[in-house]
């Protein structure tokens, strides 16, 4: 006879995310198959209504003609330390002081720390992080200034930080350039080029399992309008603090994933990191207001990943470093690892609701890399 443990065997698989946590994989797993009518996959929230950030019934409706792909249960986020609503707008400017030159410098500190969050309800991941999060900090500066950045080591292995852009050999943040061991201390410096949506990394050996751990992070450098007058409006509405870019929603997003029990496959993929986290809390968007995402993929084991937009379609800039669009008017696109991009759209013809952006590979979206916009009218 097939027993009940077998079953659950075959359907706990490391392509399974258990929402209620893996640590309770028993009695979770028992519960779903006591509703199995209801619930097309253990550890997911089936076809019962979910309560989204303010009990929204069309949340929970919506959530569940889409098959109910949801996890079970809440993470902790004041214990990760980082909020995933507020961690899509917060920008790290760092600290400005000027050189004898009179340009800007603009400098920034990192720390590498070792740290165990939780990545879906009741799954901890043994991270290494830079500044405590996963993704590390939103770091942000304009075309041409002067960087430096202070990198501490308070981790167990050497780490490093290796920046995509332009800068000499000696600050790459390779073996012999920037990788350091518990302990010690080096300074980045180099000129903000180009203007872009970019990526940082550590860059120590093993490096994929450097990367999987959480030493990642989004990295912009926005334009100088000055050194484009032919196209200075559009370059100021990506110059953060200007009235142009005020006017824009902008938002940093990291696409990751977690290999939860270290066989070079993932179990968990996100937006930010936590598995359905903008699914559970809907991005609030304004209706009146253009929409402006910084899009970068650091998902390690996988070949690419890709963001799709229902109901809608978007402007895409490859890497950001050109201010005219790569692809006009799409809705899918795909990046393979440490590939990124800016994408740009408007609700303002949409009527106001929740519209859904995820991976367009199925299995991921799955996993945790599904989520809601939540469009509103301005309030008067």
């Amino acid at each position: 006879m097939f027993e009940i443990s077998d079953w659950l065997r075959t359907r706990l698989s490391r392509r399974m995310v258990l929402g209620a946590g893996l640590a309770a994989a028993g009695g979770s797993a028992v519960a779903a198959v006591g509703s199995a009518q209801e619930v097309a996959q253990p550890g997911y929230a089936g076809g019962k209504p979910h309560q989204g950030i303010a009990g929204s019934s069309h949340q929970s409706s919506h959530g569940s003609s889409h098959g109910a792909m949801m996890t079970v249960g809440d993470v902790d986020e004041a214990r990760n330390g980082f909020d995933t609503l507020k961690m899509l707008t917060e920008w790290d400017t760092g600290t400005v002081s000027r050189l004898p030159d009179g340009r800007v410098l603009r400098t920034f500190k990192i720390d590498a720390i070792d740290k165990e969050i939780e990545i879906a309800p009741g799954v901890m991941f043994p991270a290494w992080t830079y500044n405590g999060r996963v993704p590390g900090p939103a770091l942000r500066a304009t075309e041409g200034e002067r960087l430096r950045i202070v990198f501490r080591n308070f981790g167990s292995h050497p780490h490093s930080i290796h920046f995509h852009g332009i800068h000499s050999a000696r600050m790459d943040g390779v073996p012999g350039a920037g990788v350091i061991d518990p302990g010690e201390e080096f300074v980045y410096e180099f000129d903000a080029k180009p203007f872009g949506c970019h990526f940082y990394h550590c860059h120590a050996l093993p490096l994929k399992r450097h990367i999987h751990k959480g030493l990642y992070g989004l990295f912009v450098v926005d334009p100088d309008p000055e050194r484009r007058p032919d196209q200075a409006h559009v370059a100021r509405s990506r110059l953060l603090g200007t009235p142009e870019n005020d006017e824009w929603q902008e938002f940093a997003m990291v696409m990751n994933a977690f290999d939860t029990n270290f066989d070079d496959e993932n179990e968990v993929y996100a937006v930010n990191t936590v598995a359905h986290t903008y699914m559970k809390r809907p991005i609030p968007v304004r209706r009146d207001r253009p929409v402006r995402i910084y899009l970068v993929n650091a998902v390690e084991f996988d070949p690419i990943n890709s963001f799709h937009l229902h109901g809608n379609f978007f402007d895409y800039y490859d890497h950001g470093t050109n201010l005219t669009p790569t692809l006009r008017t799409v809705d899918t696109i795909t990046q393979c690892q440490a590939q990124r991009g800016i994408l740009e759209f408007s609700f303002n013809e949409h009527e106001p609701g929740l519209y859904m952006f995820h991976a367009h590979q199925s299995e991921f979206a799955e996993l945790g890399w599904m989520s809601f916009f939540d469009v509103k009218d301005a309030v008067a």
